[in-house]
């Protein structure tokens, strides 16, 4: 049986606000931006954004999702 990746749910990422602050914002944008990811930002333990590479945001729009409206 062949699993098709693209189809195949995968936990999101987490990167800590610390992370960004530690000079590590472009590392971590390159990184998720490559591999087509979406990822949480943490606070103190909580999420409080959310990061999604522009390839994702594209193909949301696409699909008739613009998370601007929500």
């Amino acid at each position: 049986m062949v699993i098709d990746d693209k189809n195949q749910k995968q936990p999101m990422e987490f990167y800590n606000m610390s992370d960004f602050l530690r000079g590590q914002s472009s590392k971590l944008i390159t990184g998720l931006s490559e591999e087509d990811k979406t990822a949480f930002v943490l606070k103190n333990g909580k999420p409080v954004a959310i990061l999604i590479s522009h390839d994702r945001y594209e193909r949301l729009l696409r699909a008739g999702i613009d998370i601007t409206e929500y």
